[in-house]
């Protein structure tokens, strides 16, 4: 009997794969870049690749191929892969428990009490299990590419809203990933923008220029310059801009974290110095929080890390990072957050993922989606503190 050369070779591919989900080497550096680029789709859509090895395995029975030393072989491999495809499942289904617990000891134990707005109680499975790729929602519309400056398509933006285009909404200004080197727009994060545009608020997705077009602070640049253009255009789009979130990924995310740490800083803001650029709070998916073109830090003036500018009026924080990464590492959110709780006298939810790796916010995974419950959470629980604080003000000054 012949040996079933299609299916071993398709076994081998998912068993690679899923070693590099399930065990996620993180150094030396050339296997943490094969850990990101062979196991990060299996680690956030393993129900998918257990469908492609059952499948494969029914199909070789049926056609008799698995009689042979190698075929029995090959399955009792795909019998292990799917053994280590549960493990990769069950860490990304239990990231909600992370979430919550991050919730609970950023916000406190009571911290349901203060939200008004109703929030999803159960993941979209059918999403998850079936349709992770999917993004568009019929209620919601996607503007797509405004010009908020004059670098070409590296200053495009996109909005997204409900289709029955709410006024006064609060507003998630999102930034992509991309080691400030490519990436764009439309490719991160969009389960977090859908799901929020579709519950009535607006949410900016930006370019912005990349090395090595430009270099530190030129991106950060174009990131206030979004926030001046939602200023003066949000309310065209139904946003109120005195709302804002600012949100990012992996670059993009140490670009928020900059972003909501600079409030109206000059340096970051020429030709647009008097435009309020201070944010509501800050939402820090994977983020990249280490060395900057090779330089630490804290030695480069200005610092080009979030870090360098921590101070105790920082707005609130929702920082998401995987123990797994291998490109932004944990230990560098650990320390960013650390850091932050350390000076900042505003509320800091770090939720640490197990298993987690680099860019886990591209599909609707189960992990993501826990994620996107907690940003969810996260900011309308601000958004409470915040309109108690003001009528506090405002009763107090009556």
């Amino acid at each position: 009997m012949e040996l079933p050369i299609g299916y071993l070779v398709g076994v081998a591919i998912v068993a690679w794969c899923a070693f590099f989900a399930v065990i996620a080497p993180r150094r030396p550096r050339p296997l943490a870049g094969m850990t990101f680029w062979f196991g990060m789709v299996v680690n956030e859509v393993p129900f998918h690749a257990a469908y492609l090895l059952i499948a494969s395995t029914a199909l070789a029975a049926a056609e008799g191929d698995l009689g042979s030393a190698g075929g029995k072989a090959s399955a009792a491999v795909a019998a292990l892969v799917l053994g280590a495809l549960a493990v990769v499942a069950w860490r990304g289904v239990r990231s909600d428990r992370a979430v919550a617990r991050a919730l609970s000891e950023g916000l406190g134990t009571g911290w349901r009490d203060e939200v008004t707005v109703p929030l999803r109680r159960h993941r979209p499975w059918l999403h998850i299990l079936l349709l992770p790729a999917r993004m568009r929602r019929r209620d919601v519309e996607r503007i797509a590419n405004i010009r908020y400056g004059d670098a070409g398509r590296r200053n495009l933006l996109d909005v997204y809203r409900r289709r029955d285009a709410p006024s006064g909404a609060p507003v998630l200004v999102y930034f992509h990933g991309g080691q400030y080197r490519g990436g764009a727009k439309n490719r991160e994060a969009r389960p977090l923008l859908y799901r929020l545009a579709s519950q009535g608020w607006v949410c900016v997705s930006a370019n912005y220029r990349l090395s090595p077009q430009t270099t530190f602070p030129g991106h950060q640049i174009d990131a206030k310059k979004v926030i001046a253009w939602v200023r003066e255009h949000g309310g065209e789009y139904g946003a109120d801009p005195s709302r804002l979130f600012v949100a990012g990924s992996s670059a993009g995310s140490n670009m928020a974290g900059l972003c909501a740490l600079t409030p109206n800083d000059p340096r970051f803001q020429p030709g647009f110095e008097s435009v309020d650029t201070s944010v509501t709070g800050a939402v820090c998916l994977y983020g990249y929080y280490g060395h900057y073109f090779g330089e630490a830090p804290d030695t480069a003036p200005p610092p080009m890390q979030p870090q360098g500018y921590v101070r105790p009026d920082a707005p609130a924080f929702f920082i998401a990072h995987g123990t797994y990464d291998p490109l932004g590492t944990v230990e560098g959110a650990r320390d960013f957050t650390a850091r932050l709780r350390g000076v900042s006298s505003g509320p800091v939810v770090y939720a640490e993922l197990p298993g987690g790796q680099h860019a886990f916010d591209v599909f609707h995974s189960a992990r993501f989606e826990a994620v996107v419950d907690g940003v969810e959470a996260f900011t309308a629980w601000v958004l409470a503190e915040s309109r108690t604080t003001a009528d506090t003000v405002s009763g107090g000054s009556a």
